[in-house]
């Protein structure tokens, strides 16, 4: 039972580090104290430290397995990542304040910036990561964290959309599309977006490269098919 007394604790942890500073306006009052650089840079290494335990304990739960892993699966998690992983360093702190990671303050739907690309880019990427690891990783354990984390990250989707639309018109989220490449090519789009797209594109491609190779020292599992 040690494994799913580890595993079950790493879940509530990780769930209650998402729904206490909701509670009673705690996370407001944070802010205020610390500033918000301070305390989503706190909160984002203790989430990500929650997270690689969680997922290192659920390697280590008990194996009760609903589906075997066939050889193919592995490869969907390689082939998914960089796309996840462009999304979060293109996406995060982009000017659409009705998204997960999107920067407060006025929003032009005239000028989407990359949210003409994806108006939930951080969602998608949580969708597209574990949805892609949920394949090839068939025990309960496993099934039950990929499996919500798919769940969460879509269900969030329409719910950030009908609250931007109560918020600022039905109009608002007319140029962002849930996902698309046609900005890339228009000129326009590519004339003001695209160094910055570059640049945090190149960032994205070394965070996965070092994801790939660190992902058997952190999470105790090689990526990589046999």
């Amino acid at each position: 039972m040690t494994g799913w007394t580890e595993y079950t604790a790493a879940l509530a942890l990780f769930a209650a580090s998402h729904f206490i500073p909701r509670l009673g306006g705690l996370r407001d009052r944070l802010i205020g104290a610390v500033g918000r650089p301070v305390y989503f840079s706190v909160y984002g290494i203790l989430s990500l430290g929650l997270l690689v335990w969680l997922i290192s304990a659920a390697g280590r739960a008990p194996h009760v397995e609903l589906w075997p892993q066939l050889p193919w699966t592995r490869w969907v998690p390689n082939l998914a990542m960089p796309v996840a992983v462009l999304l979060i360093t293109c996406g995060a702190g982009m000017a659409q304040p009705f998204t997960l990671g999107g920067r407060k303050g006025a929003f032009d739907p005239a000028n989407p910036g990359f949210a003409a690309v994806s108006r939930h880019p951080l969602f998608l990427a949580l969708a597209v990561w574990a949805g892609a690891h949920l394949l090839p990783n068939g025990d309960l354990a496993h099934v039950i964290l990929f499996g919500s984390f798919t769940a969460m990250a879509l269900l969030a989707i329409p719910a950030f959309d009908a609250k931007a639309r109560r918020i600022a018109g039905p109009g608002v989220l007319a140029q962002t599309p849930l996902f698309s490449l046609r900005p890339l090519a228009d000129r326009d789009w590519r004339a003001a977006n695209l160094r910055q797209l570059l640049v945090r594109g190149a960032i994205g491609l070394m965070l996965w490269q070092g994801s790939l190779h660190l992902h058997r020292l952190v999470i105790g599992v090689s990526p990589f098919p046999a």
